[in-house]
């Protein structure tokens, strides 16, 4: 990397650093506390004050760096992508007496720019080495809901603008590579299934069975103006127009807090399903380094079946905040609509790996993204015996260096890119890192 691409890409670090510098005389007692939740303290308690009347104030900072070591390819790189989310949450039960009510509104900017657009030798992957980058590096209006529970609590009822991702198949999202991070059914499908940044009108209600179990179903407006958004404007967008239809979701979830009397350990399961009312006539995929262009028949509707699971396998001497989990994900598309036939994941995740570090942990994990073979030889465009599925395995050190700072260096390794052994396999390097102010 060169001296104006390394400048480049720190410049965003070096900003919020600095803004922090700025106010520190204002906060030296209690700013930069490795102790404090927020980088910039209690706001000399107002900020803890401000949260029991039911006012809760975020600002988080997501920087992620990828960086080609070695590939079979010429054409190696590296790339900067962060996210800024300024979130307020408001609980009415508190401040309007609505018992049961809140409400949240959240403001992000996405920047930067995507190793698989300044590296050629990872141009054509299917996957994302950075998670936080997509999606229109813009202003966005990313939440404005409101959401309340009848019956007891068993009912939940939620309206507004959010995306499918933040109710539905969700995963935790620790790694940096797209494939092992949150829920990815809509990874590779996301012509209909938008995740946030991006949010469309919305309703999602949910209902508990029991108390570890519950079921729910949403619906999506799918609007492209909302999913390829450049500017403010478009991020801002509140309008109904271009709007085609909606995207349907529905999950069953179990989350227990033991398996067994035996196996007292908590996990978390879901089982969902998704339609599109769009006919696929108006869903058109140009992969162009592939030579790929989609236009089906406009008689169906893209759908896909989801399985994820996170369960604790092992506690450390008895501290249930510390031990080993296994997560995975299978996805499964449908093939008259889809690029992609279908996906996996599986990753071990250890935390408190030592008395030292009680707080560290460390994550492997390996991923599978399946081509629909039908798809991709549709019409003739394209009979590439090579194509088959991209294989894409990270393995991260997660240091939580304060309460309000973990950094996460890693390694990742992706094997036929873009599904196609001709392609070939890389080698990437690494580092994610999340700041709450």
């Amino acid at each position: 990397m060169d001296i104006k691409k390394g400048r480049k890409t720190y410049l965003s670090i070096g900003i919020a650093l600095l803004s922090c510098g700025a106010v520190q005389g204002a906060l030296a007692n209690a700013a930069f506390d490795k102790q404090s939740p927020w980088m910039l303290g209690d706001w000399n308690g107002k900020r803890t004050e401000l949260k029991d009347k039911g006012y809760d104030f975020t600002i988080g900072y997501t920087g992620q760096f990828a960086g080609v070591i070695d590939a079979d390819r010429d054409g190696k790189g590296s790339a900067y992508a962060d996210q800024w989310t300024f979130g307020s949450h408001f609980n009415l039960n508190k401040i309007l007496n609505w018992n049961d009510t809140e409400a949240y509104v959240a403001i992000t900017h996405r920047g930067g720019k995507a190793l698989n657009n300044e590296a050629d030798a990872m141009a054509p992957q299917f996957n994302q080495t950075q998670e936080v980058y997509g999606r229109g590096q813009t202003w966005r209006l990313t939440d404005l809901w409101i959401k309340k529970q009848f019956m007891d609590q068993t009912l939940d009822v939620k309206v507004g603008r959010f995306g499918v991702g933040e109710d539905f198949a969700i995963a935790d999202c620790e790694f940096e590579n797209l494939a092992l991070c949150g829920g990815v059914i809509g990874s590779w499908a996301g012509d209909q299934w938008y995740n946030g940044p991006v949010s469309q009108w919305a309703t999602r209600v949910r209902y508990s069975l029991s108390p570890e179990l519950f079921t729910q179903i949403g619906v999506y407006e799918r609007n492209t103006v909302n999913a390829n958004a450049t500017t403010p404007s478009d991020g801002f967008n509140l309008s109904t127009d271009g709007s085609d239809g909606a995207v349907i979701p529905v999950e069953l979830v179990w989350q227990p807090k033991a398996l067994s009397q035996s196996f007292a350990l908590p996990g978390e399961y879901h089982i969902g399903y998704f339609v599109s009312t769009v006919d696929s006539q108006s869903v058109k995929v140009d992969y162009t380094q592939l030579g790929v262009t989609q236009d089906f028949d406009a008689d169906n509707h893209k759908w896909a079946v989801w399985v994820s699971g996170k369960q604790q396998l092992t506690t450390h001497n008895g501290d249930a905040s510390r031990g080993l989990t296994v997560l995975g994900q299978v996805n499964i598309y449908d093939k008259k609509t889809s690029d992609f036939a279908d996906a996996q994941n599986i990753a071990l995740v250890y935390k408190g790996i030592s008395d030292a570090r009680p707080r560290d942990e460390i994550g492997i994990g390996v991923a599978r993204i399946a081509v629909n073979q039908d798809a991709q030889k549709y019409n003739g465009r394209i009979n590439n015996s090579g194509f088959d599925a991209e294989y894409d395995a990270e393995i991260y050190y997660g240091l939580k260096a304060t309460n309000w700072l973990t950094i996460r260096p890693n390694i990742q390794y992706v094997k036929n890119i873009g599904a196609n052994k001709a392609y070939g396999d890389a080698w990437i390097g690494g580092l994610k890192f999340n700041m709450n102010f």
